[in-house]
């Protein structure tokens, strides 16, 4: 019995050793941390005190910040400034060596460029092919040919890179003149490519060029250029036939374009001149081929009554994803089921084992009583973390599948990864908000990593709150089952507050910033749109009554303050209707009234599906998917997708 007790004392001796090590062990650890952390705040603070002084480099003040800062992953921004600021030929071998030691990453183009434009001011011909790198800046493309020219190499090889600097549809750098002039006397300006320069100046490009370009031309091809210039102006003066004096293969091209553009804003015209030219034109087997197809799918979204005729004249050899799109659903408009059935069958393998065709294939075979073989399709696609699976396992009152499998990583693993120069920038960058250059490093860092360190980097941006890159690069590696990384719930006390606020469903913000910015704060649309939920300056103002800078819009908080005001106001606005709310959100609340004007009822789901606009479409589909994510809840039949399946849309 003493022998025991003796026994039981020694445990719990051993076990106190080992607790107090253990808290030690931690104590240590935190200190060490603690350590770390002050040292990388005082980094910091120094590192934005020397970019201050950087005007004054050679000042005892930055040389000393400079030095504390040996350790600091930006340290070489600063160099690269001082390099910057100064260069001179005589500065070659330190510019050199600092482009050496940072080639290919942000550190080095800026650099670089501005070297190369130093060197070519001061006609270092030598210097200047040394330290070129192939890039999309023109004028540094034009003068490294002038140089190559200069130096005999064989003017044929070069002469050939130059038609593909002069075949774009706008004007080049005037760098490029000296090299243009040679190129034009050694016989490369054909009429031929200045007509093709025409053409991509029309098509996408700027269109004030083609006047110039029609100077270039022989007299007697000069009513071609004046011909491009009137049709990309106004599209309509295809109506006039009588223009186009010789019925050439030129003229065709151009009838060809400006009925592709007159389809989508006088269709009836566009019909009646195609039918009329083709009694006279000789359009090639591609052009008709074009014509048809934009025909097709501008009559489809417009719900034009000719849109199934134009489908059907589509060769089958040339059926997109689009035009697959706008055929099943324009039987779907009509609910014509077992024409639905017969055009899925009728697809070409690719398109008919898609999980959207499969999806309505089984809406087809339910609503023509073949229930067994329609669920049956329903429980498999059931499975997929998708749009049309969360459809699906509704139809057949399943729990929806998320196939959640989170991405597990070794510390050896992270501190591979945290030792790379790469990352230490990306990170200590993003830290000090400055997303735009760290976004640039996490792109240089995703170039010198594996696939493996790409899944591992993204775990830890995301630990970081850092939650966009994950997002993409996940997508670009294809490991698409870690949902949490995918799908962060970012910013989730600002958007649980203010969704609250507002009284709309928390998923529901999450899904439209989820899928506006993927949590980018500094995101900017070409449309204008600003910062996490991408709100608009002008609905910004019509919200708060006053005009707001794009700081303002920048601020996640206040982003999310006015998207949420604006998801209320589109949800009051479409009588508490999520999908319409939605909808208005990417395209506007007037087109989807108009979308909805004389709108028969019909199912939500194919409401979705013959949305006009592809974007729009797309955009619905996904914020719903998102929506059932982010409110996911394991073993409970979808609420968002159980109601969308019962759903009626229109009058």
């Amino acid at each position: 019995m003493n022998q025991n007790k003796v026994l039981i004392a020694c445990f719990y001796i051993l076990l106190s050793t080992v607790c107090t090590c253990f808290t030690l062990t931690i104590t240590a650890h935190a200190s060490e941390l603690s350590v770390l952390n002050s040292k990388l705040t005082h980094e910091r603070q120094a590192f934005k005190e020397a970019e201050k002084l950087l005007h004054r480099a050679s000042s005892k003040q930055y040389k000393t910040l400079y030095q504390k800062l040996n350790d600091y992953p930006l340290q070489p921004y600063l160099k690269q400034q001082q390099l910057f600021d100064n260069l001179s030929v005589k500065s070659e071998a330190e510019i050199d060596n600092f482009l050496t030691t940072y080639q290919g990453s942000p550190l080095d183009w800026r650099l670089r460029k501005k070297w190369l434009k130093y060197l070519a001011s001061k006609n270092e011909a030598k210097l200047f092919l040394k330290y070129y790198k192939s890039s999309s800046n023109t004028a540094l493309n034009c003068q490294r040919l002038i140089y190559q020219l200069e130096q005999n190499l064989p003017e044929k090889m070069i002469l050939n890179q130059v038609t593909d600097l002069w075949l774009v549809g706008k004007s080049q750098d005037k760098k490029c003149n000296v090299l243009f002039d040679r190129w034009e006397k050694a016989g490369y300006r054909t009429d031929k490519r200045i007509l093709k320069r025409i053409e991509l100046a029309a098509d996408g490009g700027k269109h004030t060029l083609i006047p110039y370009l029609t100077k270039l031309l022989p007299k007697q091809k000069q009513y071609l250029g004046k011909l491009w210039h009137k049709v990309r102006k106004n599209p309509s003066n295809v109506n006039q036939l009588s223009r186009f004096l010789h019925k050439t293969p030129e003229e065709a091209n151009i009838l060809t374009y400006g009925l592709k553009r007159l389809i989508w804003r006088h269709p009836a015209s566009a019909i009646k001149v195609y039918n009329k030219a083709k009694r006279t034109f000789n359009f090639t087997d591609t052009q008709q081929s074009e014509i048809v197809k934009t025909f097709a799918i501008a009559l489809s979204s417009k719900n034009h009554k000719q849109a199934s005729y134009w489908l059907d004249k589509v060769d089958e050899k040339s059926l997109t994803a689009g035009l697959v799109q706008w055929r099943i659903t324009n039987e779907l408009k009509d609910q014509n089921w077992q024409q639905v059935l017969l055009s899925i069958e009728a697809l070409p393998i690719k398109y008919k084992e898609n999980i959207q065709w499969q999806y309505w294939y089984a809406r087809a075979l339910l609503e023509t009583k073949q229930t067994v073989a329609g669920m049956k399709i329903f429980k498999k696609i059931a499975q997929q973390r998708h749009y049309y699976g969360f459809l699906a396992a509704s139809h057949i009152k399943q729990p929806v599948n998320l196939q959640h499998k989170p991405i597990v990583i070794t510390e050896q693993e992270k501190e591979k990864v945290l030792a790379y120069s790469a990352t230490k920038r990306a990170f200590e960058l993003f830290e000090l908000d400055r997303r735009l250059k760290a976004r640039s490093e996490w792109n240089y860092l995703l170039t010198q990593l594996n696939e493996r360190e790409k899944l591992v980097v993204s775990v830890l941006a995301h630990e970081k709150s850092w939650f966009d890159r994950p997002i993409f690069t996940l997508a670009e590696v294809g490991h698409l089952d870690d949902v949490k990384l995918r799908f962060p719930k970012a910013y989730q006390q600002e958007i649980n507050e203010y969704a609250t606020k507002q009284n709309i469903s928390p998923s529901w913000a999450f899904a439209i910033a989820r899928r506006e910015s993927s949590f980018m704060t500094d995101a900017s649309s070409s449309a204008g749109a600003k910062g996490l939920m991408q709100v608009l300056p002008s609905t910004a103002r019509m919200l708060k009554r006053k005009k707001l800078s794009s700081q303002y819009l920048y601020d996640a908080k206040n982003n999310i303050k006015l998207g949420t005001k604006y998801l209320k106001k589109l949800l009051d606005k479409n009588n508490g209707n999520e999908v319409l709310a939605t909808a208005s959100y990417n395209a506007g609340p007037y087109r989807v009234k108009k979308w909805l004007k004389n709108l028969k009822e019909i199912p939500a789901d194919i409401w979705v599906e013959t949305i006009p606009y592809k974007e729009t479409r797309n955009y619905v589909k996904s914020v719903l998917a998102y929506q059932e994510i982010y409110q996911h809840k394991p073993d409970q039949v979808s609420s968002i997708f159980g109601k969308i399946i019962k759903m009626k849309i229109g009058k």
